[in-house]
């Protein structure tokens, strides 16, 4: 027998193939050439031996020779020249005897109709058992198309995708043996109808065996090592090892190591023991400590106010939370339209064997002044508007000056405000607030002025804050009227002066949305009032609320008292006594609604029209006490949300809470959730209703009710 095998030689570029003949039995070596180049130039034929000629030589052309004779001339002129067909010199036939109708374009026509599209089914098998079904047919191609296709090439390339797919959610999971295959048929008695299978076999699942940190070593040994959260024997899961990693970047920098760096991860793996052997190089960089803050850019304050703002002192390690800390405080200030900080190796060293860094922080101040406005309604105090000025740098560095206008159909004020945040230390603020302006409620009209400052240390929507306090003094001069409008005398006047004390704590997740934690809250005002001689009371308020989360769903529950001492009710201006009522209060009520009435003259009356008004009104007395509770369900869809909820109050004329006579509200409301906190919209109706209450009442505000 003789074996025949081809052995492809490169020749001007190309491939040659040529046949080779060995011996039977007889195998070439794999390192000595088939044909060597002797025999190769022997089997090629000779060439013809004229190919190596010289080509004859041309004889120069005789300038004195005749020129040669021209062509023959063509008999007369072209135009002449006879037609062949007779019927070509008769005149056109007029344009109005051809048929204007356009023939149809068939083939245009047939190519204008969709073909009828390709339905399938889509299986997919080998994924439940790793529960990665659902993550596959999140990605699927195929699951994406719905099950159709314009025709089947569709399919298969869809088909291919998520072959590689399956492939890589295996492997992501630590399974580094998976593969995936895909099969596309004809559904028996159902013409143009595929079932498009895709199987995965998953294979055995790898482990982390041996892990290792490669690189310089840190100060205590092994930081590195704590932040990687990976464990022998533990999947090789990709989203576990990335975390893991990324946590090693995120606590060293919180250790003394601004500069860490971490390397591309190897993870070697074996078939036989189906174990994994990690190894991360990381590169700590030097261990630091803070020395100087540094401020560049268009600034909206110096140095010094940066670094009463941080939280750390120089020769500290260094710790990034802190870093990030004196950044949010920046931000929180709202003066910034971007400000970032950032550590600066100095190459100078430090004690214990660190470097100094200085923190960077870079800053672009925004507009100093702004005009805001807000709107609310609810059933009681009708529509409120308040649009205000702000400069908020007018007294550097974060001295701000606002003057705010309100405007609604029970309350018109005019209120100018000095604030300076951060004063002398990190979120004290220091208030003055000037006010005036007249209130027409149920329970009373006034005008009222009113001068008060305060010492405090808020929360606000960027920056909750666990522990809250204000302290403070406020005198005020109120005209006030239960029936009818009120005088403006000073005879007639309440003149009244205050402390103001405040205390709050907040374990609540959100300032606006609460989900879960809880608050509680303290207020005293020991006052003074003087008016037919003076008056001495006390004046406090308690309140809790707390959030219990399950799932989507949420309870809430509040609770309020209230206490005045020291002072019969019918002592106190009515604008000092406790009301009940309305979308802070009790909802299903009207404003200040709740507690006890008089009767009394109806200012309005006019005997010669008895049917316009009544002759008598009741008057909400307001009282010395309060006792409030809410207890509220809320269920979060999305940007959308529903609440159900029941409230109950009640106002009393003793010192202190009864309990007795609680009314009650029930109702339900909607939430649009945006990136500020929830625009909130409830409608509440009073249980056992009484005549003169409104059968339905509708608040609507930004943020939860409690």
């Amino acid at each position: 027998m003789i074996e025949t095998r081809l052995v492809f030689a490169a020749i001007a570029g190309g491939a040659l193939a040529l046949p080779v003949v060995a011996q039977p039995g007889q195998a070439p070596q794999p390192d000595e050439p088939i044909v060597s180049d002797s025999q190769f130039e022997e089997a090629l034929p000779p060439l013809d031996p004229e190919l190596y000629e010289p080509l004859e030589r041309l004889e120069p052309a005789d300038p004195n020779a005749p020129p040669p004779p021209p062509f023959p001339p063509v008999p007369g002129p072209v135009e002449d020249a006879p037609l062949g067909d007779p019927a070509l010199t008769e005149p056109l036939p007029p344009l109005a005897t051809f048929d204007a109708e356009p023939v149809q374009d068939v083939a245009a026509a047939g190519e204008s109709e969709a073909p009828p599209a390709v339905r399938y089914e889509f299986v997919v098998n080998g994924l439940d058992e790793v529960d990665l079904a659902g993550r596959f047919r999140s990605l699927s191609a195929l699951e994406d198309a719905d099950g159709e296709a314009v025709n089947g090439a569709m399919i298969a390339l869809r088909a291919e995708e998520d072959e590689a797919l399956a492939v890589r959610l295996l492997r992501s999971e630590g399974y580094y043996d998976a593969v995936a295959t895909s099969a596309i048929e004809q559904l028996p008695d159902q013409p143009g109808r595929l079932r498009v299978t895709v199987t995965a076999a998953p294979g055995n699942r790898y482990s982390l065996g041996d892990i290792q940190i490669t690189g310089p070593g840190t100060v205590p040994p092994g930081l590195a090592r704590e932040a990687l959260a990976l464990e022998n024997g533990q999947p090789i899961v990709a989203a576990d090892v990335e975390a893991a990693e990324a946590n090693v970047l995120l606590r060293l920098p919180q250790q003394g190591y601004p500069f860490a760096e971490v390397g591309l991860r190897d993870i070697e793996l074996d078939p036989e023991t189906r174990l994994g052997a990690y190894s991360l190089p990381v590169a700590p960089g030097p261990r630091a400590t803070f020395r100087n803050i540094i401020t560049e850019g268009e600034l909206a304050f110096g140095q010094e106010h940066v670094e009463l703002l941080a939280r750390f002192e120089a020769g500290e390690l260094y710790d990034r939370r802190l870093v990030d800390d004196v950044r949010e405080a920046m931000v929180s200030t709202r003066l910034f339209d971007t400000v970032s900080a950032e550590p600066v190796r100095t190459g100078e060293p430090g004690p214990d064997g660190t470097e100094y860094v200085d923190i960077l922080v870079r800053q672009d101040a925004g507009p100093a002044r702004s005009l805001d406005a807000s709107v609310g309604y609810s059933t009681g105090e009708g529509l409120r508007a308040e649009a205000a000025w702000e400069h908020r740098t007018l007294f550097p560095p974060e001295g701000s000056l606002r003057i705010a206008a309100i405007g609604g159909t029970a309350e018109q004020q005019l209120a100018i405000r000095f604030r300076r945040n951060n004063w002398g230390r990190r979120d004290r603020a220091l208030l003055f607030q000037f006010e005036a302006g007249q209130r027409d409620y149920e329970a009373f009209q006034g005008y009222t002025t009113r001068l008060y400052g305060l010492i405090s240390r808020e929360s606000t929507p960027i920056w909750q804050k666990r522990w809250t306090y204000a302290v403070g003094a406020e005198i005020l001069a109120t005209n006030e009227s239960r029936v009818g409008r009120a005088r403006l005398s000073l005879s007639d006047a309440y003149f009244i002066g205050g402390l103001i004390g405040q205390l709050g704590y907040d374990r609540s997740n959100s300032l606006l949305d609460p989900t879960s934690g809880f608050r509680l809250l303290a207020r005293v005002n020991p006052e003074v009032s003087l008016r037919d001689g003076a008056d001495f009371y006390f004046r406090s308020l308690i309140e809790g609320s707390a959030y219990y989360p399950m799932g989507d769903f949420v309870l809430a529950g509040r609770v309020r008292f209230g206490s005045i001492t020291g002072v019969p009710r019918d002592a106190l201006a009515p604008s000092r006594r406790f009301y009940a009522g309305g979308g802070g209060s009790v909802r299903g009520f009207g404003f200040q609604e709740l507690g006890p009435r008089e009767i009394l003259p109806n200012p309005d009356f006019d005997p010669a029209d008895p049917d316009a008004e009544p002759a008598t009104i009741a008057v909400p007395l307001g009282g010395r006490s309060l006792a409030e509770f809410a207890l509220e369900g809320r269920y979060r869809f999305g940007n959308y949300g529903v609440v159900a909820f029941v409230d109950a109050g009640q106002v009393y004329e003793a010192e202190y809470p009864t309990f007795s006579s609680m009314r009650f509200g029930v109702g339900v409301g909607g939430r649009l959730y945006t990136n500020f906190g929830p625009i909130r919209l409830d409608v509440a109706t009073p249980i056992d209703r009484r005549q003169g209450e409104s059968r339905i009442s509708i608040y609507v505000s930004i943020g939860q009710a409690f």
